[in-house]
């Protein structure tokens, strides 16, 4: 983790160019104290990867027209976007540093025109992959994610009749891109999204854009590369987010919905909103994540994709969990296992949603309960998902961390740190920051029981793969 002392801060800012009278404006309208604001930079900062220590003193200096070191000045937007309950960029807040600022702001924007959406995607992942000590660090900001959903939903609704679904063509350039994306959601499933995404980032930015930025493409099969566009983009931010580059995700996504737009399909739709529930709520904005759910239930409802709207439910119950609200979690289950019931089966479905089954509502219900603090109910499911899923690493790796915890809970201290150790033992052969954090879940709970040799010894043995205890 990098670490940002106030002073090196200081140090290697620009030289104070003036009062900044727009941080100001913003912070008096969000009634936001200096104090509140460095102390939520801060925990955003330590989230995602950077230990600062800014105080009240160090907002006064900004204020005074100092540009923050690095990705602060990305922090000091999301935290006034959340106070605000509007996205503002830093360059919205003064703050001019680092030329792929305006890239990373545009990235987080729904876009009207489809051409600029090209354009910033193919910046994006250049960008990305020249320059990712830069780049990947851009920050989740939770209140950019109200502005996609709105206008993804008036979208919808004024074309509620050209919506059409996907259709793989025989042959040519869309057969080869689905190609492509089998190939690279087999690699993610074995072997997560960090060994994966910079080669989907490549693909999509060198590839794929060029097509559709060509001239004299049949609409029809316009629209069809449209859909695999976004779903490559989608599978960007995936990746990214597998690999704990959660600002990259987010904006990876945010561009895939408008690509859909143009694709015209509910399916996918309700698929990349699916993708933006699970990334908040486990960043901490469960909120967030029902509300994006919902988006993608009012989406995926005509369908006719029961896996589809399964996964939507799911989310949803995921978001409440999270917030410890076990009635509507359990509703919002009920009727996943509804849709799934309704399914005729993977091959009446959408290509975008054939790996979804039992099996998977199995995975992310033993999330739930497990939030919910219902341990035996977490144990069998969990249990369950581990005994299907046997070629899907990284859901191993989860499922063995939520059984853990389920012992645990149980005061079964035993088991659930043998079970700890065989996800980290499957961890060496997955890049996936996802199982990482819910090993590092488990790893927090052992905390009142710390004295003892068996959770030492643990300690000990996942110091490389986890870090150092916090």
């Amino acid at each position: 983790m990098a670490t940002v002392t106030d002073g090196q801060a200081r140090n290697a800012g620009k030289a104070p160019t003036g009062v900044n009278k727009v941080l100001a404006a913003a912070l008096k309208e969000a009634g936001c104290s200096y104090a509140s604001l460095a102390l939520r930079v801060n925990e955003l900062g330590r989230r995602q990867g950077t230990d600062s220590h800014y105080d009240k003193a160090s907002v006064t200096r900004w204020l005074q027209g100092q540009q923050p070191r690095g990705t602060t000045p990305e922090l000091i937007a999301a935290v006034l976007s959340e106070r605000l309950g509007r996205a503002v960029s830093s360059a919205d807040l003064g703050f001019y540093s680092d030329q792929q600022r305006p890239v990373a702001s545009r990235a987080l924007i729904y876009g009207e025109d489809v051409a600029e959406t090209l354009h910033t995607l193919s910046e994006l992942g250049s960008t990305d992959i020249s320059r990712r000590s830069l780049l990947g660090s851009v920050p989740f900001v939770a209140a950019a994610l109200t502005i996609p959903q709105r206008e993804w939903l008036l979208w919808l609704l004024e074309h509620r009749d050209a919506v059409e679904p996907t259709l793989v063509a025989s042959g040519g350039p869309v057969e080869q891109v689905h190609a492509m994306i089998a190939m690279f959601d087999q690699m993610d499933n074995h072997y997560g999204g960090g060994g994966v995404r910079t080669s989907i980032v490549h693909y999509l930015s060198t590839e794929v854009v060029p097509l559709l930025q060509r001239r004299g493409t049949p609409p029809r099969l316009r629209r069809q590369l449209y859909a695999a566009a976004a779903r490559l983009a989608a599978m960007a931010g995936w990746s990214s987010y597998d690999a704990g580059e959660y600002g990259l995700a987010q904006r990876y996504m945010t561009q895939a919905l408008r690509l859909c737009a143009e694709g015209r399909d509910r399916v996918l739709g309700g698929q990349i909103l699916a993708g933006l529930s699970h990334l908040a709520t486990n960043l901490g904005r469960p909120d967030e994540g029902v509300a994006l759910a919902r988006a993608g239930i009012v989406t995926a409802k005509e369908s006719g994709s029961p896996l589809g709207l399964m996964r939507l439910h799911a989310m949803s119950a995921r978001g409440h969990a999270a917030r410890g609200r076990a009635d509507e979690a359990s509703e919002a289950l009920r009727l996943a296992e509804r849709q799934l019931d309704a399914s005729k089966g993977a091959a009446q479905e959408s290509v975008w949603v054939r790996y979804l089954d039992h099996h998977y509502l199995q995975a992310e219900s033993a999330l739930c309960f497990r939030d919910l603090g219902l341990a035996a109910q977490a144990e069998r499911t969990a249990s369950e998902s581990l005994s299907a899923n046997a070629d899907r690493r990284r859901r191993q790796a989860i499922s063995r961390s939520v059984l853990a915890t389920a012992h645990l809970q149980q005061d079964r201290l035993d088991e659930a740190v043998g079970t700890a150790t065989e996800a980290l033992d499957t961890l060496s052969t997955v890049h996936s920051e996802r199982s990482i954090q819910a090993l590092r879940d488990f790893r927090r709970r052992l905390e009142p029981r710390r004295h003892e040799p068996v959770v030492q010894e643990f300690e000990r043995r996942s110091r490389p793969v986890l870090g150092a205890v916090a």
